[in-house]
C-alpha cells in the first residue's frame, strides 16, 4: 500500500512538472507552492522524524528537474523566495529541504539571494 502511494505521488508530481512547461509566472509559482506543500508536515512540525518523507523528496527532485535551465532556475528561485517571505517562521525548514533530500536547486534558499544572478 505504501509503495502504491509513493508511485501515485510520483506520477502526480511528474504530471505537475510537465504542466509547468509553457505556463506563466503565476502558474509557475502555484506549481512550486504545490510541490513545497508536499513537505508541509516537515516544514510545519519538523516531522516525520527530523527529516522529510519520501513524497517530499520526490517533490524536491521534481523541483530540481524543473529548474534545469537558467530561466527556470530564476523563476523557481523567485517563487521560493516569495514562499520564505510569506512563511517566514518556517523559512529555515523550507531552506533545508533540498539538502535533506539530496538535491540541488542551483541556488541557495536564503532571503538575501538575488534570483537575477542565479545562472
Amino acid at each position: 500500500m505504501a509503495r502504491e502511494k509513493s508511485v501515485m505521488c510520483m506520477v502526480m508530481v511528474l504530471g505537475v512538472a510537465l504542466i509547468i512547461q509553457g505556463t506563466g509566472a503565476a502558474e509557475e509559482c502555484s506549481t512550486v507552492t504545490a510541490l513545497v506543500a508536499a513537505c508541509s508536515s516537515f516544514v510545519n512540525y519538523g516531522t516525520p522524524d527530523p527529516t522529510p518523507g519520501a513524497p517530499c523528496c520526490v517533490a524536491m527532485t521534481t523541483l530540481s528537474n524543473i529548474a534545469s535551465s537558467t530561466e527556470m532556475r530564476q523563476a523557481v528561485c523567485r517563487c521560493v523566495m516569495d514562499l520564505i517571505t510569506t512563511y517566514n517562521p518556517n523559512a529555515t525548514a523550507i531552506a533545508t529541504l533540498p539538502g535533506f533530500c539530496g538535491v540541488s536547486l542551483g541556488f541557495t534558499i536564503d532571503p538575501n539571494t538575488d534570483c537575477e544572478y542565479v545562472s
